[in-house]
């Protein structure tokens, strides 16, 4: 048995669901644009909305990259920077939510 690793079809699949990811990403923002703009906007669902724009065009970066990396022949492991930006991108689209709620 050889010590090279076959990764099959795992970084097909890890690259579909970034994509995956990124689509119901803009979903969400898509969602928050309308409620903001039929319900009528307070400052804090601007401000809610605001920060999810922001934070979807980081995640929308942050998902190309890597999607980028998982296109080479033996993709290398997710870069610890590239790993925080994307949980950030998730604590911030959490905080847009509850600062639109409010």
């Amino acid at each position: 048995m050889s010590g090279a690793r076959d990764p099959g079809a795992q970084p097909e699949r890890t690259r579909l669901a970034w994509r995956r990811t990124t689509l119901a990403f803009a979903v969400v923002v898509v969602l928050e644009l309308r409620r903001v703009v039929v319900e009528g906007g307070s400052a804090g669902g601007y401000a809610g909305l605001s920060l999810a724009l922001c934070t979807w065009l980081v995640f929308l970066a942050v998902g190309q990259r890597r999607i980028k990396q998982l296109a080479a022949a033996a993709p290398a492991a997710m870069a610890p920077g590239l790993a925080l930006g994307a949980g950030l991108c998730l604590v911030a689209s959490a905080t847009s939510a509850a600062v639109l709620l409010i």
